[in-house]
């Protein structure tokens, strides 16, 4: 179960950073707010390293 969830807190973060370095560049949502994306995508970077670091220690 703890695997699991380290896997899915990882795919959660590699959709969020697709999806907001989308908006970044223009493709998707319209891109209005680049603070926002910017904010979101450090945020789903730092979601990423924590979901590999417990599954590294598991």
């Amino acid at each position: 179960m703890a695997k699991a969830l380290t896997f899915a807190g990882m795919a959660v973060a590699g959709i969020c950073l697709l999806a907001f370095g989308l908006d970044l560049v223009g493709v998707t949502f319209g891109g209005q707010s680049i603070i926002v994306d910017l904010g979101f995508m450090v945020c789903s970077g730092i979601l990423g390293y924590l979901s590999w670091n417990a599954y590294r220690d598991l």
